[in-house]
């Protein structure tokens, strides 16, 4: 298949995935991001920087990658270096890191978060955010659910304003998955100390990583994960999937829900375009996901930014109303610093449109006949039948449009309803008919197919 061919075929996918899981997607932004759209060093031009700041490192990087070819290990030997010149030179840092307390890696770590604080103002940044603006403004609209990251930089607290930054162990003391995040799980130049950089800092970051996947979990399973600026060899990647393998991909299925975004400058021309890639976890196991291969990134994430209703969505306000529910649940209720009429509260979270009402919330025209006929979602038409992922009943779907040259989702039927926003659809629900027709043709049954 041609590229436009690909391309589409992976449109429709987002699309139906998007569709299926019915919530907003995560972004797995990564250093390849950073360095695309402002410019930030690799790794090895990182330490190309160190090298050049540090006097007591005195030999060239080859001699550094001959001797560990691993740039974290080069990281700690380097940090080690700057340690003594800082202790040398103490007025060149600040008074502060020299202090009983600070960690003998701190002044790596205040260099570094210096040139990455820098990042976004530099010459080449300004060129690099005109050159891509159109690829950002469209990046923006996506409004993602939350955005998880490994980069130090503040590029996506500057592109999602609106978005709160929970930074390296931040995570692990939060009550509840919030909307309206950037998880920045590697620290961030803002808070030196929190950079996850040198040997040790990895080794403690290993230690408590059980802890952030199990938090992520929830994330990667229930929501469209896109990763972006990773490539499938990253070992941050296989890092983070290596403790949730076996939950999202049972006997090496098809993770249907994760897209790896690669970028390759000659996408267009190759002619060859996998649907699908394996990441090495280890040496004996891999994760299978889907793979969408681009030179420019912008119908990417035009696709994911579909949803007009999800577009106007203020992430800002939907945390302020989690966190508040929250603490109204955990806290605020059972210590009684509240009065709660509990009959009105009975009444109002038994349906969803008059639980909606307690929020301000207005819903559809007659949306309990619409929820009492259609009360599925793909997803959960899926799991009616025993599947996992949305896909499977996907899979029924495409088989009965092959049978009968139909596709049930084209229309309003006893099976199918689209709910629209204005022209555009916002989502898809199903009826308790179309998970006995999906059932009877999965067992090979007789059935009747009348739209």
């Amino acid at each position: 298949m041609n590229y436009d061919e690909y391309r589409r075929l992976i449109q429709d996918d987002l699309e139906a995935c998007l569709d299926a899981m019915g919530v907003q997607p995560i972004l797995f932004f990564g250093s390849g991001m950073s360095q695309r759209y402002i410019g930030t060093p690799t790794w090895y031009g990182l330490l190309e920087i160190l090298a050049a700041t540090c006097p007591k490192i005195d030999k060239k990087i080859a001699y550094y990658k001959q001797k560990h070819d691993d740039p974290i290990k080069i990281g700690t030997e380097f940090s080690e270096l700057i340690r003594e010149w800082a202790w040398e030179e103490q007025e060149k840092f600040p008074q502060e890191l020299f202090e009983g307390n600070q960690p003998s890696n701190i002044y790596i770590k205040h260099i570094v978060s210096e040139i990455f604080q820098d990042s976004s103002t530099t010459a080449e940044a300004q060129t690099r955010l005109q050159k891509y603006e159109n690829e950002i403004r469209i990046l923006k609209s996506i409004n993602p659910y939350a955005i998880i990251t490994t980069n130090y930089d503040s590029f996506l607290e500057n592109t999602f304003p609106d978005y709160a930054p929970i930074i390296g162990q931040e995570i692990l003391r939060a009550n509840y998955a919030s909307v309206g995040e950037i998880i920045k799980i590697h620290g961030c130049s803002s808070s030196p100390r929190s950079l996850v950089l040198t040997s040790q800092d990895y080794e403690d970051f290993g230690l408590k990583k059980k802890y952030l996947s199990a938090k992520l979990l929830t994330f990667f399973a229930e929501h469209p994960l896109i990763i972006l600026g990773y490539s499938a060899q990253d070992p941050n990647i296989r890092t983070i999937l290596s403790d949730i393998d076996e939950i999202l991909a049972p006997e090496h299925e098809l993770i249907p829900n994760i897209y790896l975004v690669e970028w390759d400058e000659n996408a267009e021309n190759t002619g060859q375009h996998a649907l699908e890639k394996l990441i090495p976890i280890d040496h004996e196991k891999s994760v299978r996901v889907k793979s969408i291969k681009a030179n420019s990134f912008d119908w990417i994430y035009e696709t994911l930014s579909s949803n007009e209703a999800i577009r106007q969505i203020n992430p800002k306000l939907l945390r302020s109303v989690l966190a508040r529910t929250y603490k109204l649940v955990r806290h605020d209720i059972p210590k009684k610093t509240i009065e709660v009429d509990f009959q009105i509260l009975e009444h109002a979270v038994s349906t969803d449109d008059e639980f909606a009402k307690l929020y301000g919330i207005t819903t559809l025209d007659d949306p309990s006949s619409i929820n009492a006929t259609y009360p599925y979602s793909l997803s959960n038409v899926a799991k009616e039948l025993g599947f996992n992922y949305w896909h499977f009943a996907n899979e029924i779907i495409k088989k009965l449009e092959e049978i009968h040259g139909k596709n049930l989702k084209s229309s309003d039927n006893k099976y199918h309803i689209a709910i629209k926003s204005g022209e555009k659809i916002q989502a898809h629900k199903y009826s308790q008919a179309a998970v006995d027709l999906f059932r009877k043709v999965m067992q090979g049954e007789e059935y009747t197919f009348d739209i």
